[in-house]
């Protein structure tokens, strides 16, 4: 009977620790968020980078960076399996992964530098391919985590996720949505030239984004002077 209660206890912990785990707010309003603050640097982590990919057309090398767990080396010389050191994934002129940076290297020259010195989780990094074609110009979006928005003191998907925007070279890299505002989703219109994109805002700051939170529409003319998104109101 003692040993039933013990497992009933235990196994009520733990679903209390999950239920409390995935409803952890994804905005949290205890304290200010500043741009300025970064999360703890987790030292289990290494830092590494997988080979370089070139994207077709382009004159640049792009190095994927991310972070694998430490292992020591007694922990595989025992027969077991080594590490996993690949951390990104590359097809369809799209990198995926949970990368902590991306470098770049010009074709022709020895430079390596990064996109960003700010702390930043980049999900995807899409090739704007049918906007290069037909403008000859090549730019880079990217679905990414720049702020521990939910004040865990770490920065992953947990976090709110942001759009940005750069030349394929890295270079002139810039926020396109506001702060707060959980990307939704994003498409390439071909014949205006554009990028649409929406976002939701914790309206009830409850720290979730439900049905009824606001919903903005925003658009970016990849051919102005400036790369600047605009809101729209279809609805």
């Amino acid at each position: 009977m003692k040993n039933i209660f013990f497992f009933l206890m235990v196994s009520l912990a733990f679903v209390s620790c999950k239920k409390e785990e995935q409803e952890k707010p994804k905005v949290s309003y205890d304290t200010p968020v500043k741009n300025s603050e970064k999360p703890v640097a987790d030292t289990s982590k290494v830092a590494i980078a997988d080979l370089p990919i070139h994207l077709a057309g382009t004159n640049v090398l792009i190095f994927p960076i991310g972070n694998v767990t430490a292992v020591k080396k007694s922990s595989y010389s025992r027969g077991e399996a080594m590490p996993s050191y690949t951390i990104s994934n590359y097809g369809e002129y799209e990198i995926t992964g949970f990368l902590s940076n991306l470098k770049f290297r010009e074709i022709g020259k020895d430079t390596i530098y990064s996109l960003t010195d700010k702390p930043v989780v980049i999900q995807r990094a899409t090739f704007l391919k049918e906007f290069a074609e037909k403008s000859k110009q090549n730019l880079m979006l990217y679905v990414l985590s720049d702020l521990d928005t939910n004040k865990d003191s770490k920065l992953d998907d947990n976090d709110i996720k942001s759009l940005y925007i750069s030349t394929v070279d890295g270079k002139n890299f810039k926020k396109l949505s506001p702060d707060f505002g959980e990307l939704i989703d994003w498409n390439f219109v071909q014949s205006t030239s554009s990028i649409y994109f929406r976002i939701v805002e914790d309206s009830d700051k409850n720290g979730e984004f439900e049905t009824g939170d606001k919903i903005r529409y925003f658009s970016v003319n990849l051919l102005g002077k400036e790369l600047k998104a605009e809101e729209y109101f279809p609805v």
